[in-house]
């Protein structure tokens, strides 16, 4: 049978209730007797709440609870990623001991929103500040103001990847290029802001939240509250964007839950616009120190990069991973004889880091290709040719590079000479100077194998589960612990159910979002996994539904199996289309326990766990055209071209939406967003996300090379996009501006950092 629906360019179904305003969103939450909370935060960066009186609050009008430290001193959240040597395994919920301005002291609990802003006003903090470490080699300098005395230093861990000889390898080169980066602090920004409706009845608490992982936040929450799992649910409905910043439960976040279990009430708290750059986790900031080593031939001989990241006032869910894979991915798709990473967490008086779409991915790009591009321009060779010179060949996949990343399957060389084709340069005579920029990549997909993750610090297990029943009419049902943050995940799951189980796409429910009603997910949809993962899942359940169909309609048309095929919603004998039987009638029977062939049980649902044997590894290949203005620092983009491979594409327009969205993202992260702090450790709250003013025509090409590894063939794309805009612009402003092209080291390229350097 031929695919009707894999591949093919199916709307959203999810798209239907979205745009008619039926979307399950937390804002929309209401319940009987719900209240409202409001989470009073640290006006100062470093320093000790000595008193909270909260009399005239409690005095006010419509309030109902107020919680301060003293309430809730021993409510932990976890860490799940722990990195060697790491210091802090996990952190209070409400602390008195302050580390970040955002940082929450207090909840209040009033009958309505506007009710408990007003009384929050009320609370008389007694606060004791302390001298702040913001910056992230500041906070390495001696002396420094800690954060944790009792450390002796703001070291939080301190680990290397690679070969123990890298250094050696660098300083008996020919040719080293040595250049250090800054990638500027930012924010995933999704539409939907953070939220919760908790409620705590019957001695359970049930929590409607948006979030990317609902397992995950199910389990740190019955932990941290001492609540047995089962007495638990999450509920994640349409997620209105996550990118890593809802990946897992915020302190505010069971604060609320803390404020439903007191009052025996539903509660629901929804994050202001203003706090969000002051409490949403941000990410990127870090400081690479970094040196390419090549021989007269252009050959590479070695990458030694030393990465400075910035924690963050505590470790978040995520800790120092998301600079550990900077580290893994720093080789990108080019052989090195050596290469070795050393990875330091910092931490400083600053909203801690986290998750964000691309995790440590776009660093580790924009310092590999800035430097290929500084080394192809000192040594008079073409950067194309340079990156070709040196890029890993298909013929040499599967490939294992210096940093222990096993590449699966791919034609990274095919990619860049793609998209060199596609590239037309703009050519105006308007005083402005233009450069075309390229990056390539090797993208960690799949977050997967348990053992993998396991050896790796992460607390968590990467498999995922389907359940895949057909009900007696033959509609098809796929129950699955990823969830939906606009991906397209509930279109792409149908149609692989569809043409697995040969039923219409409108005879698909697909089911996600409720820990009550769907299979465990540890960690959930991140890192570009729900559809290589939780598609896996599903598409070896189907086998196995197949199967079970196909025995029975063999054991009624008296015909042997390998003789039968699925095809217009029927099992029908091959060459025979008038021998057959329908799938309902399969379904009925089945479902009846009539007539069925021995050793073969009643019902249609399969149950499967996949996890993954290895990673697999997306790639691609950008390019940016920019025209700068000298006078102002200005770069304008004129033009932006993509080329990437995911394997198998279930939806090519889905697949391609992800990517340019990830690209608008990777522009931002290039030009204009950046949380910049004070020296007290104030943010500055301008945050300048793109318009579309800023975004060109984004061209996608799409090759396909299937992953040997995937059920079905699929890698991840969620974060393809974003992984190499940085570098694609940073490259095209420094051949924009060959005079400081080895000044182009930090982004964003504000038009004042860039006057700055002109």
């Amino acid at each position: 049978m031929g695919d009707a629906y894999v591949g093919a360019r199916t709307p959203r179904r999810e798209d239907a209730r979205l745009l008619t305003g039926r979307g399950k969103y937390v804002g929309a939450v209401r319940l009987p007797g719900m209240v409202h909370a409001h989470v009073v935060r640290s006006p100062i960066a470093h320093g000790r709440l000595l008193g909270c009186d909260a009399k005239a609050a409690w005095a006010a009008d419509d309030v109902l609870d107020v919680i301060t430290p003293a309430d809730a001193p021993d409510l932990r959240l976890p860490c799940v990623s722990l990195s060697p040597g790491q210091r802090l395994l996990s952190y209070r919920a409400l602390d008195d001991t302050i580390r970040y301005a955002g940082q929450p002291l207090a909840v209040v609990v009033a009958r309505t929103p506007e009710a408990a802003r007003d009384a929050a006003d009320l609370l008389d903090l007694e606060l004791d500040e302390l001298p702040a470490t913001v910056g992230i080699e500041r906070a390495l300098e001696d002396p420094a103001p800690l954060l944790y005395p009792d450390w002796g230093t703001n070291l939080f861990t301190d680990f290397t990847l690679g070969d123990d000889d890298c250094a050696t390898a660098v300083e008996q080169a020919e040719h080293v290029v040595e250049m250090t980066f800054r990638m500027g602090r930012v924010s995933p920004y999704p539409i939907e802001p953070r939220g919760v409706v908790a409620v705590y009845a019957d001695d359970e608490l049930t929590v409607h939240t948006s979030s990317q992982a609902p397992h995950h936040v199910r389990e740190h929450l019955a932990d941290a509250f001492g609540l047995t799992h089962d007495r638990v649910r999450v509920v994640s409905g349409d997620t209105g964007g996550g990118f890593g910043g809802k990946e897992h439960v915020y302190p505010d976040e069971a604060l609320i839950c803390l404020a439903a279990m007191r009052l025996g009430r539903p509660v629901s708290w929804s994050e202001t616009p203003g706090d969000r750059l002051l409490a949403t986790l941000p990410a990127r900031a870090a400081v690479h120190r970094a040196r390419l080593a090549l021989d007269g031939e252009g050959r590479f001989v070695a990458l030694h990069v030393d990465v400075l990241g910035d924690i963050g006032a505590h470790p978040s869910n995520v800790g120092a991973s998301t600079f550990a894979v900077t580290a893994t991915t720093l080789p990108g798709p080019y052989r090195f004889d050596r290469a070795a990473v050393r990875v330091r967490g910092v931490v400083t008086n600053t909203t801690p880091t986290g998750s964000y779409r691309g995790f440590g991915q776009p660093e580790g790009t924009l310092t590999r290709e800035r430097l290929i591009d500084e080394a192809a321009r000192r040594l008079g060779i073409d950067r194309v040719e340079l990156r070709l010179r040196n890029m890993v060949r298909p013929d040499e996949l599967p490939y294992t590079s210096r940093v222990y990343q096993p590449y699966d399957s791919g034609d990274y060389p095919l990619a860049l000479t793609t998209l060199r084709d596609m590239v037309t340069p703009v050519e105006k005579d308007d005083g402005r100077r233009r450069g075309i920029g390229f990056s390539c990549h090797v993208e960690t997909t799949g977050m997967g194998p348990s053992m993998d993750l396991k050896a790796s610090g992460i607390q968590a297990g990467g498999y995922e589960t389907a359940i895949l029943r057909m009900e007696q009419d033959a509609s098809v049902v796929v129950s699955s612990g990823v969830v939906s943050i606009g991906q397209g995940i509930e279109t792409a799951l149908a149609q692989v159910a569809a043409d697995r189980m040969g039923v219409p796409i409108d005879r698909v429910r697909v089911v996600l979002g409720d820990t009550a009603a769907t299979p465990y997910s540890s960690v959930g949809s991140v890192g570009s996994r729900s559809l290589a993962i939780g598609g896996g899942a599903l598409t070896q359940a189907a086998a196995r539904l197949r199967d079970k169909l196909v025995a029975i309609a063999a054991h009624r048309l008296e015909a042997a199996p390998d003789d039968l095929e699925v095809a217009g919603e029927a099992v029908r004998v091959k060459g025979d289309p008038q021998s057959s039987v329908t799938l309902r009638e399969l379904a009925t029977a089945a479902w009846r326990g009539w007539d069925l062939p021995d050793g073969v049980t009643p019902g249609l649902e399969e149950r499967v766990s996949y996890d993954p044997k290895a990673y697999t590894f997306a790639y691609g290949a950008h390019a940016a055209a920019v025209a700068v203005d000298p006078e102002t620092g200005k770069v304008e983009l004129e033009g932006y071209w993509v080329v990437n491979d995911s394997g198998v594409l279930v939806n090519p327009t889905l697949v391609e939406g992800q990517i340019r969205g990830g690209v608008v993202q990777g522009i931002g992260m290039a030009l204009t967003e950046e949380i910049v702090y004070s020296e007290d450790g104030q943010p500055i709250t301008d945050y300048l996300l793109p318009t579309t003013r800023e975004v060109p025509d984004i061209e996608v090409v799409m090759t396909q090379t299937p992953s040997p590894l995937t059920p079905g063939g699929m890698k991840g794309v969620g974060e393809s996009g974003t992984i190499g805009p940085p570098a694609a612009i940073a490259n095209a402003v420094a051949a924009a501006l060959p005079e400081i092209a080895d000044k182009i080291t930090d982004v964003p390229l504000t038009p004042a950092a860039l006057w700055s350097l002109l």
